[in-house]
């Protein structure tokens, strides 16, 4: 018998919109889904019941009160937000348990606009400290772990988030990318997973001078995803970065309907220099999807590695340095520094530790790369490569060894994301392939600057194509 958890964000709110189900029979049900498994996955740091309730009835009020074509797009949806991201009058403890007790008294632009869409709130979802590592555990919650398998990671940063949406605790969800943290996840979770061009969704009130961090959804469909891109994007003022705007009166959903024509894609599936080994199982994959777009018509061709073709092989290095002062950023009490994982404490020292003129010639150097890399792939509609070097890994595994064989671990598993937080450009994890053992393997593909249009388009012909919805993980119809 179909349930509630299993219908698509896009059917539901157009149910919703139709009467035939209530905001409130969403959010009851997706409140019981949380109480009665979130035990097993760590999704969630912090539900509201009572909120997202209050939410649910306000919006039957609009239901029963106004005419449908009034009603805004998201109306009665659930959609957890990260918590990295504030949202008005609700805990945020940035996966830190030197903010474990912090309210925020604001929504960010990003979750005024969910709001102003109709959406409701059920809770902030599981992250690491900061956002700073491709996993999510935490000194918080218990650890976020993976639908498909619970002694495997979810992956991170926005693992809560994938864990949620996976493992039928929500519909859809808002996740947020800095080095890949929401196509992480998304590969390792079964998830379709969207990283926006730089500038499209403000991040305000949060600064964010480097550009690498923007939000995107994570969901099951295109469609979702698509659904929610309309509604999130948008500048706010005094954002330092402005993605191209869709043409007038065109949505990124009206491109799921879309084909996407004959497209040149280039593809790619080695590490180059950094000599990270890509696991058999993702090797298998990326073959298969190459066969795949040139069955559907596509001329696909192999391109160089880009942190050699067009970093001089120093992507790594110059990477490392910005992400250690990412995770500088947040303003600590010096002594409060020690409660800080092992991770963020290497981190900041390093950041403090790296002179202003190094820190500004490897963000020189990144830039340099970021504008070669943007002219070879210029002619391509698209770019192909791996999500991630491997299927996904036990909970546990990224620690242990200490914070710098922590991070040696999480760019060996994470060698393909980042570039893409750093060129700005918009990038996609299509859940196209399981592994031997069941496992999630998604496919990355990466456009043009503003070009979320094209991937949305292609991926949705990926799914008519190869279709992944039926493939659910255990508990699933519980």
């Amino acid at each position: 018998m179909t349930q509630i958890h299993h219908l698509p964000a896009h059917r539901l709110v157009a149910m919703v919109h139709s009467r035939e189900l209530s905001p409130t029979e969403i959010a009851e049900h997706c409140l019981d889904r949380i109480e009665r498994y979130d035990h097993l996955f760590g999704a969630y740091i912090t539900v509201t019941p009572e909120k997202v309730l209050e939410q649910a009835r306000y919006a039957q009020k609009r239901v029963m009160s106004d005419t449908p074509d009034a009603l805004p797009p998201l109306l009665g949806l659930p959609v957890p937000v990260k918590d990295l991201d504030p949202v008005a009058g609700v805990r945020i403890t940035h996966g830190s348990t030197v903010f474990r007790d912090a309210v925020s008294p604001i929504d960010s632009d990003m979750v005024a606009r969910l709001r102003a869409a109709g959406a409701v709130i059920p809770g902030k979802t599981n992250t690491p400290e900061f956002g700073s590592s491709c996993y999510t555990e935490n000194a918080v919650a218990p650890p976020s772990r993976n639908p498909w398998n619970t002694d495997l990671s979810p992956g991170g940063s926005s693992g809560g988030a994938a864990a949620a949406v996976a493992a039928g605790l929500a519909p859809v969800a808002q996740g947020s990318d800095g080095g890949g943290s929401i196509r992480i996840p998304a590969s390792a979770c079964g998830l379709f997973g969207l990283k926006p061009t730089r500038g499209r969704i403000s991040g305000a009130p949060k600064p964010d001078l480097v550009g690498l961090s923007t939000a995107g959804p994570l969901t099951r469909d295109v469609r979702d995803a698509a659904l929610l891109l309309n509604v999130m994007s948008g500048p706010g003022p005094g954002d330092h970065f402005a993605a191209p705007p869709l043409p007038p009166g065109e949505t990124f959903t009206d491109h799921v309907d879309r084909e996407p024509g004959r497209l040149r894609i280039g593809c790619y599936a080695t590490t180059g220099s950094a000599g990270i080994p890509v696991h058999p199982d993702v090797l298998s994959a990326h073959e298969e999807t190459v066969r795949l777009l040139t069955d559907l018509g596509h001329e696909v061709e192999e391109v160089p590695t880009p942190g050699d073709a067009h970093f001089g092989g120093s992507f790594m290095e110059d990477f490392q340095v910005l992400w250690e002062a990412m995770a500088s950023a947040t303003p600590v009490d010096p002594e409060r520094e020690a409660e800080l994982s092992p991770l963020n404490q290497w981190l900041r020292e390093r950041a403090r530790a790296t002179p202003v003129p190094a820190h500004i010639a490897a963000c020189a150097r990144l830039q340099r790369g970021v504008r070669s890399l943007v002219a070879a792939t210029e002619p391509f509609d698209a770019v192909l490569s791996p999500t991630l070097a491997a299927p996904p890994v036990p909970v546990g595994h990224f620690t242990g060894g200490g914070p710098e064989e922590e991070f040696a671990r999480m760019t060996a598993f994470t060698p393909f994301t980042s570039v893409h937080n750093v060129s700005g450009q918009p990038s996609v994890s299509v859940p196209l392939h399981w592994s031997r053992e069941g496992l999630p393997i998604g496919a990355m593909l990466t456009g043009r600057v503003g070009g979320e249009g094209t991937l949305l388009s292609l991926s949705a012909q990926l799914e008519r194509a190869r279709p992944w919805a039926h493939r659910v993980p255990p508990r699933w119809n519980g």
